[in-house]
């Protein structure tokens, strides 16, 4: 497990990564700069700089221990085995988070690196770059914001939250507003490390997606469990970074909050909830 002193090293390489790869290419992107991976889902020089750059700084604090990065992952499947070895480490990195959002000019994106450990998630960083905001956690030593420490506190009416933009669409058909007893408004931002920092701040109780890439969540499930709550797969047990892909996650700062959240959508049972591919 990492020390304080790697925690600031981690923290400072992200937003050094920040500062060089993302920010200068921001709203500066050429034609030639940005391609699919596959319809809708897409890459930029950004994407692939910050990751090299990442990987390069991550091997530097922690020698020997391996990257699994979501643009190398496209390169070779096999990298997502690393997660789950029984007693290895591995890093695993999300170089830029929303990257629809980064390519269209809208400035709702993040990086996100999270330390593994024996399968489980040790530490997690997410930084939101445009606004600057950093949160830190590290297992059973709690979670911080800008320096802040979070405690996640029972939500006092409906919780809001957001919902993962690919099921989006299917939760607003078999879920309008008038049949959301319990649950308050829900929407997306495109950038799961963000909506994170949103509910860390206060100003969301949770959030639910179908599809659980390792970049996207391990940190930030992490963060909700520091913060006195917790992340569920869709059948009830707890996250895993290394679980499938389709396993789903409801997450939330409080056990209160995950419990509520858990009630509304287990009793409707709805078909977006159940593993399916996209």
């Amino acid at each position: 497990m990492p020390g304080s002193g790697d925690l600031a090293q981690v923290a400072d390489l992200i937003r050094d990564v920040a500062a060089a790869e993302l920010l200068p290419r921001f709203r500066n992107l050429s034609k030639d700069d940005v391609r699919q991976k596959r319809p809708g889902d897409l890459v930029t020089v950004a994407d692939v700089a910050s990751e090299q750059r990442l990987a390069s700084g991550l091997a530097k604090i922690l020698p020997g221990v391996p990257v699994v990065g979501e643009e190398a992952v496209e390169a070779d499947a096999g990298l997502l085995d690393l997660i789950g070895r029984p007693g290895e480490r591995c890093w695993i990195v999300d170089p830029l988070d929303g990257t629809s959002n980064f390519a269209a000019g809208k400035a709702t994106f993040a990086i996100i690196v999270a330390l593994v450990e024996d399968g489980r998630t040790v530490g997690g960083w997410i930084f939101d770059v445009p606004n600057g905001r950093m949160a830190v956690a590290l297992a059973g030593q709690g979670v911080t914001l800008d320096g802040a420490a979070v405690v996640g506190t029972p939500s006092s009416g409906s919780p809001s939250g957001f919902v993962g933009y690919k099921i989006r669409k299917a939760f607003e058909q078999q879920l309008p507003a008038a049949r959301r007893h319990g649950l308050g408004p829900v929407s997306t931002l495109r950038c799961a490390g963000v909506e994170y920092l949103e509910i860390l701040a206060g100003r969301a109780t949770f959030s639910i997606y179908r599809r659980t890439k390792p970049w996207d969540h391990a940190a930030g499930a992490l963060m909700l469990a520091e913060a006195g709550g917790g992340a569920v797969r869709f059948d009830g047990r707890d996250y895993a970074p290394a679980q499938p892909t389709d396993a789903g996650i409801i997450g939330a700062p409080s056990r209160q909050a995950l419990a509520v959240v858990r009630a509304v959508f287990e009793a409707l049972e709805l078909p977006l909830l159940q593993p399916t591919e996209d």
